[in-house]
């Protein structure tokens, strides 16, 4: 395919996705286009970008169309294969314009600068936008039983772009840091049963939320409460039987209204705006206490089933928003169940600057198993 720059208007029809019936596999690539990518505005990143549009599948079996972006080094391939890197991106927001893919091409990704330092190690580097996010439809906010698998299927549409160069079982590993970390956890604790064709080498978890009813009862009340609605409209946009509408007021459903269509940073802005206590928006039951509720916020906690692939798992030890015993419950999750997995504690980091010290520990550990034999693939394994 020849890079022919895109109108608006083109662009924006990409991530209208075709009917899809029931031929396709998860992982198909249903369409290609080259764009820009930059580091920032005017800063073009040192690779060929690809905007694409492939299937997955939903939490509840729906086949779905997905967006993303693959990256490929401009530098030669090396002899041996090239590494693929599944990359899952922090929180975006939930605005249909939320996305990696048109925010690259902008040079307004905030994760632009370590998707560049992956390209540079010569890695592809496969990017989900999401699904909602450039699509149709809501974000389903940390929900990783449909994250995880959009997670590992624009990692099997790479290989299907010429293009990228890729060896059918070369080296692949996942990366993920906050939102990207769920994400990143669940695409590896689901990858021996949904995607055993793409057998992983590695995985780096960051600042990962692991069990919600835990992590509701430390934002409640603190800067970052917004993220509860962002999670409570994710869970009901993918299971409606949960019915968020019934449980809010009318300042609760005005606000919720408003956060659909924020990116992170206005959201941010909103937050700190914004009552603080999640009892401000309710008209009475606390939806988070409900049976229907809790059910789902269990089966979307991480850490029941184990990865067949090593794991690093880490976030700051002054983390405001993913609090660090987070991290811990996820190691011990993951070590009862006989995972391969290290604990990386950042001393000295919040949030925002506890990422890049993972991502340049998660990249070496990456690295490091990119260089080893293949994982043999493992049993999935279920917590009790």
């Amino acid at each position: 395919m020849s890079y022919t720059p895109a109108t608006r208007r083109a662009r924006d029809r990409f991530y209208d996705p075709p009917a899809l019936d029931n031929t396709g596999s998860p992982g198909d690539l249903l369409r290609a286009t080259p764009m820009a990518a930059r580091v920032f505005p005017g800063v073009r990143m040192r690779a060929q970008a690809w905007r694409v549009l492939y299937r997955s599948t939903t939490a509840t079996g729906t086949p779905i169309a997905v967006s993303g972006v693959v990256l490929i080094p401009d530098a030669p391939a090396p002899m041996t294969a090239r590494p693929l890197l599944g990359f899952a991106p922090g929180t975006q927001g939930l605005a249909r314009s939320a996305t990696v893919s048109r925010l690259l091409e902008l040079g307004l990704e905030y994760e632009a600068p370590f998707l560049t330092a992956a390209v540079r190690r010569g890695w592809v580097v496969a990017v989900t936008d999401y699904p909602g996010l450039g699509t149709p439809g809501v974000h389903p906010y940390v929900v990783g039983k449909t994250n995880g698998r959009a997670l590992l299927d624009i990692m099997r549409a790479a290989r299907q772009l010429p293009q990228a160069d890729l060896e059918a079982q070369g080296p692949a590993g996942i990366y993920g840091y906050s939102e990207g970390g769920n994400t990143a956890g669940w695409a590896a604790q689901l990858q021996p049963s949904y995607a055993p064709d793409m057998p992983l080498r590695a995985a780096a978890v960051g600042a990962a939320p692991v069990d919600f009813p835990e992590l509701a009862t430390e934002l409640d009340g603190g800067l970052f409460a917004f993220l509860l609605l962002y999670s409570g409209i994710g869970l009901d946009s993918s299971y409606p039987e949960l019915r968020l509408h019934d449980y809010l007021n009318r300042g609760g459903r005005l606000v919720t209204a408003l956060l659909r269509r924020t990116h992170i940073v206005v959201a941010i802005v909103l937050g700190l705006l914004l009552p603080k206590n999640r009892q401000r928006y309710l008209a009475g039951a606390d939806p988070f206490a409900e049976p229907a509720w809790v059910t789902q916020l269990h089966d979307n906690s991480l850490g029941h089933l184990a990865p067949a692939a090593p794991v690093l798992v880490g976030t700051g030890r002054q983390d405001q928003v993913i609090p660090y015993r987070q991290a811990e419950l996820l190691v011990q999750r993951w070590s009862a169940l006989g995972v391969d997995v290290r604990e990386h504690p950042i001393r000295f980091g919040e949030h925002l600057t506890a990422a890049p010290q993972f991502a340049k520990a998660g990249f070496a550990f990456l690295s490091d198993h990119f260089g080893r034999a293949e994982a043999s693939a493992a049993t999935v394994r279920e917590a009790g």
